[in-house]
């Protein structure tokens, strides 16, 4: 357990520090995230932001968790790290950092946009149209275009008619199987 989370544990009511390959994590309830930043700004010195990422649960309601998030800052003079960690239920709203790290701002609204967190704020769009429907990183986002159009890659071994016949056809990640969603190729070949 790194120093900086073990005194984050000791100044955040509820914080628990999980340690796994070498790496400590503050996990902290929802309620408790914005002042498990003030503390780790104001108190420990992690006046550096380096990153604030999100991780998708999956199906929505799997678990009760629709996303985790995840945020690392840096002791600018000795270079310790803190990660702090929680997670959101769907519909829950996600308080924001930037007023201690201005960078991370950025990493919202791409959490955002990407995701579908919900910001205490709401922010324009970073990378896609205004008109875009959908939040392509979480894995329940059909990715529509795999469907309509042939995957680019190289064929599969017995798809070219030169080889011997090929293993069952794999679908490339984020394609649902044709015959449950959208029209069926031989429509679309007419």
């Amino acid at each position: 357990m790194t120093a900086a989370s073990a005194e984050l544990a000791e100044l955040v009511p509820g914080a628990v520090v999980k340690t796994a390959f070498g790496q400590s994590t503050a996990h902290v309830e929802l309620d408790q995230w914005s002042t498990a930043a003030r503390f780790a700004h104001d108190d420990l010195g992690c006046l550096a932001f380096d990153w604030l990422g999100v991780e998708d649960a999956g199906r929505p309601g799997a678990s009760g968790v629709r996303h985790a998030v995840l945020l690392h800052v840096l002791h600018p003079d000795t270079r310790a790290g803190l990660l702090l960690r929680t997670e959101l239920a769907a519909g829950e709203v996600l308080p924001s950092v930037a007023g201690l790290w201005a960078g991370a701002a950025w990493h919202e609204r791409e959490a955002a946009e990407m995701f579908g967190v919900e910001l205490a704020e709401p922010t324009p769009h970073l990378l896609l149209p205004d008109t875009f429907a959908g939040h392509p990183l979480r894995k329940d986002f059909v990715l529509a275009s795999r469907v309509v159009r042939p995957w680019p890659g190289s064929l599969e071994p017995g798809e070219d008619s030169t080889s011997s016949p090929s293993r069952r056809r794999t679908l490339p990640p984020g394609v649902p199987d044709p015959a449950t969603w959208g029209p069926r190729r031989e429509e679309n070949q007419q």
